[in-house]
């Protein structure tokens, strides 16, 4: 591959991984995303307390594009409950269910009776080809799903992901055309090329990563320049002497 040309051809659907609100709202407004992911931790993060609250008032603003919102309950009764509670808030939400509870305990039968019974899904931390073929045997023939593979946190390992995330790909694709494969845990910005060179559906993405694709293509020379005039700004306003 030239280092010059980025082989990124815009068919992925990239959705932004978030809670900041302002962030939210900007990328709701940005014609290149499609759709948008939160977790707990994530508004843990952006300091959310009132979770239905923060969601409801989003929805407000965020009426079509498709937004997950996760359960957080660790039992699977209460996940249920939850989960019908969330639907309700609006069409376009995809109800986010662990594949597994802290106890290690699976979730697939949930997953398969709020899938047949009509509640899209975003099933979540999904890390081998065992459980993406779970997720699929659950969801087939029931209502939209997405299934997102942690490719980001699997690279983390020291594995290639590609390999297991072109084979869930091909899981997938033979579901049905309702189930989705997504590349979550975005930790670069190349890693929206790799998830488009594996099939991928949908790549989910922080806002700080979404907003280096204007620099796919980006002459290297001039990158180069770029930094070293980084350099020497950064080092004349700190003062540095020798």
């Amino acid at each position: 591959m030239n280092a010059q040309n980025s082989p990124f051809q815009n068919k992925i659907k990239i959705y932004s991984d978030g809670a900041d609100r302002a962030q939210l709202l900007e990328m709701n407004t940005d014609p290149l995303i499609s759709g948008m992911t939160t977790n707990p931790s994530l508004m843990k993060k952006a300091g959310i307390r009132d979770y239905p609250g923060f969601c409801k008032e989003i929805l407000t603003h965020i009426k079509t594009k498709p937004i997950s919102f996760e359960v957080f309950a660790d039992d699977i009764s209460e996940m249920k409950r939850q989960a019908l509670e969330i639907k309700k808030w609006g069409e376009n939400i995809f109800v986010k269910i662990p594949v597994m509870n802290s106890k290690k305990e699976s979730t697939m039968g949930l997953v398969r009776e709020l899938s047949q019974s009509g509640v899209k899904l975003n099933i979540t931390a999904l890390f081998t080809l065992g459980q993406v073929l779970d997720t699929c045997n659950a969801v087939r023939g029931g209502a939209p799903a997405l299934v997102s593979v942690f490719a980001g946190r699997i690279a983390d390992t020291g594995r290639d992901p590609m390999p297991l995330m072109r084979a869930a790909r091909e899981m997938c694709e033979q579901t049905g055309p309702a189930v989705e494969l997504l590349w979550a845990s975005t930790r670069e910005a190349y890693n929206i090329v790799q998830a488009e060179e594996a099939g991928c559906h949908i790549i989910t993405a922080p806002v700080d990563v979404i907003k280096k694709i204007k620099g796919f293509n980006k002459d290297l020379i001039e990158m180069s320049l770029d930094t070293v005039k980084a350099f020497k700004s950064d080092s004349e306003a700190a003062g540095f002497t020798l």
